[in-house]
């Protein structure tokens, strides 16, 4: 029984020379594979590799940009509980006659209180919160509450006041201090 080659050699669809070659390749790539040299990768396995590089650099992309998606929809989320906290929880009804100066980013803006409300916010049971460029008057644990969520929203939160204690050496204890002096 004849060969492949010599079967392809007598129809005449290859030449003598052709067929040397590929058995000289044959030898070639037997002998690599004996010594332990790394031979190169036929066309076929090189497309194969480029491909699963390709496909490999493609999910780990994809992965990124579902992972930046997330933190977006995340930060997103977390904005709009914020706000609905804040507009659940804000105090109405506070319009006085007394003005509470603040700072809004980089703006000073007034807030017209009672004076009631005005001695809470300066003894820090209540707070002031902004987002959107608007203004809430919440209470200081609702405050605490957002701060947990995001600390850039407190406008004014003050510490606590204890206004009944007296020092006994106080040289000026006998003196008021006048109401009239606000920021």
């Amino acid at each position: 029984m004849a060969s492949l080659q010599e079967q392809l050699l007598k129809a005449g669809l290859t030449t003598k020379q052709k067929s040397q070659q590929a058995n000289a390749d044959k030898r070639k790539k037997n002998k690599q594979k004996r010594s332990g040299v790394k031979h190169e990768a036929t066309l076929q396995e090189q497309v194969k590799q480029d491909l699963e590089k390709a496909r490999l650099e493609k999910q780990a992309k994809d992965n990124a940009l579902n992972e930046e998606k997330k933190q977006q929809l995340a930060l997103k989320e977390q904005s709009l509980r914020i706000k609905q906290i804040l507009t659940h929880h804000q105090l109405k009804d506070v319009k006085g006659e007394s003005e509470y100066n603040y700072t809004f980013g980089s703006k000073i803006k007034k807030l017209l209180v009672d004076g009631v409300t005005h001695k809470a916010l300066v003894n820090g049971r209540l707070a002031l919160c902004g987002v959107d460029d608007i203004t809430y008057l919440v209470t200081s644990e609702t405050a605490a509450k957002v701060a947990e969520l995001d600390s850039s929203v407190i406008l004014v939160q003050n510490d606590k006041v204890d206004t009944n204690t007296v020092d006994e050496d106080d040289p000026y204890a006998d003196y008021q201090i006048p109401d009239d002096l606000m920021w």
